[in-house]
């Protein structure tokens, strides 16, 4: 069968040019023997657990140095393989069989590009790379296990991923073209759909080939004209200057990312349901530049990658850093805003003048009630690595930074449970309140920024974080 590329891929302009360069990257002598080294080192005594709190198998040993001769002349057929739509299985055989387990990544990321009767060689050889076998179902499982052994990325890395991921959609030449940008490639992925470049997201056109659609400056009603929501709904519910607004999930699951203006301000709102994260941030703040934020089609460690159009730089969507691009090079940070999570009705009821994305969104359109349909019910559908066994994976908290940076969690139905018997919820001199159907975080009487997110997730991206737990 051949390779599953996706429309247009024979047309993708990166060349064998583009190859030769990965190469000139992995040059060096090979008089000496290769030196090995472990994953993990440096936290070799540590078990690291995967999503079902079972432990990974042992990291394989890599090289220290230069990859192999053998792989420098298999990654030269890979590319213009797959332009034919030919497999490139004596590759795949010559990279299992070098014994360099960095490789490792660059296989996983073929995984994808790979049909039904060629995922069978890309297992094999992963399996021969690592010493481990995989499960039934190996897209996942290979991506755990390579972030929880965190090898290194093999030189040349980042030019063989881009003549790989540019074969997809060649719209994100740019993000691999910032050689100072802050990106691990190594925890990128495609997240199955093509990246949003329209400039103009106000009116409701779609993406030719398929993306997830933002929409800028949606139509809003006022709170009596949301009659058309059900009470027991969720909302993202913000304030910005005495002005509320709620955002109906329904609506966020399509879109995934909203530009809007609230209270006077620019917001970007990306809402990742991978990490069910709701974020807002202001993009007004970022002297010299205008972000207008979209989505990328690719996910980072399985949360959205998303991208200031205006620009062409890459945010960390859970943290607001620039890390490629104009807004990287500038040093740019977005500042957030709290996102609290009610039902219409508890929102509503808090805040009577507040106003609620019209129910067609302001371009003609129809929303199902649960666009999702329970996608993420039996856990995480994109790969996670070692996780932070305190919690389940699933377990929602209230993520928080205190005053002295430490980041904080708050499980919410522990929260519910304790503020409901009337107990207090404070730890590191944090105090969440609740507010609206919601919750708020204080450091005495100053409003600490929040949202709510898989625990997954916030463990993953804020490391360290101090975990309260109610008193039994």
């Amino acid at each position: 069968m051949k390779p599953c590329l996706p429309h247009r891929v024979i047309r993708a302009s990166s060349g064998l040019m583009a190859v030769m360069a990965v190469m000139a990257g992995l040059a060096m002598s090979w008089a000496s023997a290769p030196m090995l080294a472990h994953a993990n080192e440096s936290a070799a005594s540590s078990v690291r657990l995967d999503k079902q709190r079972q432990p990974f198998p042992a990291a394989p040993s890599y090289r220290r140095d230069a990859s192999a001769p053998d792989v420098q002349q298999a990654l030269f057929g890979v590319v213009p393989a797959l332009r034919e739509r030919r497999f490139p299985s004596a590759a795949v055989k010559s990279i299992g069989a070098s014994g360099d387990a960095r490789w490792g990544w660059y296989l996983y990321d073929l995984l994808r590009l790979a049909g039904r009767d060629t995922i069978g060689e890309i297992v094999s050889a992963f399996e021969q790379l690592t010493g481990s076998a995989l499960p039934p179902e190996p897209f996942t499982a290979m991506g755990d296990r390579l972030l929880a052994w965190d090898l290194p990325a093999p030189p040349g890395y980042r030019e063989a991923k881009r003549d790989l991921f540019l074969l997809i959609e060649p719209k994100w030449e740019p993000f691999f073209a910032d050689t100072t940008s802050a990106i691990d490639w190594r925890q990128v992925g495609w997240g199955g759909v093509f990246i949003d470049d329209r400039l103009d997201a106000t009116r409701g056109e779609g993406c030719p080939r398929g993306c997830i659609p933002a929409l800028d400056q949606p139509k809003v009603t006022p709170a009596s004209k949301g009659g058309w929501y059900p009470d027991s709904a969720i909302v993202f519910g913000i304030v910005v200057n005495g002005q509320a607004r709620a955002y109906p999930k329904n609506i966020m699951e399509v879109h995934e990312m909203v530009n809007d203006t609230l209270g006077g301000r620019r917001i970007g709102m990306p809402y990742c349901t991978l990490c069910l994260s709701a974020q807002a941030y202001f993009t007004d703040q970022a002297p010299g530049f205008k972000p207008l934020l979209r989505t990328s089609g690719l996910l980072s460690r399985s949360n959205k990658f998303m991208y200031d159009i205006s620009t062409w730089s890459a945010v960390d969507t859970f943290t607001g850093r620039a890390v490629s691009g104009p807004l990287h090079k500038a040093g740019v940070t977005l500042p957030q805003a709290t996102v609290v999570v009610s039902t219409w009705s508890a929102w509503r009821k808090a805040h009577p003048r507040t106003t609620i994305v019209a129910e067609d969104g302001g371009i003609g359109r129809s929303y199902p009630l649960n666009p999702l349909g329970g996608r993420d019910d039996n856990g995480p559908i994109f790969p996670v690595g070692d996780v932070d066994p305190r919690l389940p994976v699933h377990e929602v908290v209230l993520g928080v930074t205190a005053p002295d940076g430490k980041p904080l969690a708050f499980p919410r139905v522990a929260m519910q449970l304790a503020l409901q018997a009337g107990e207090p919820v404070r730890l590191g001199g944090v105090e969440v309140r609740r507010d609206a159907g919601g919750f708020r975080a204080f450091a005495g009487q100053t409003e600490l920024t929040s949202h709510e997110a898989f625990w997954f997730a916030w463990s993953q991206f804020k490391p360290g974080t101090g975990l309260w737990q109610r008193a039994r």
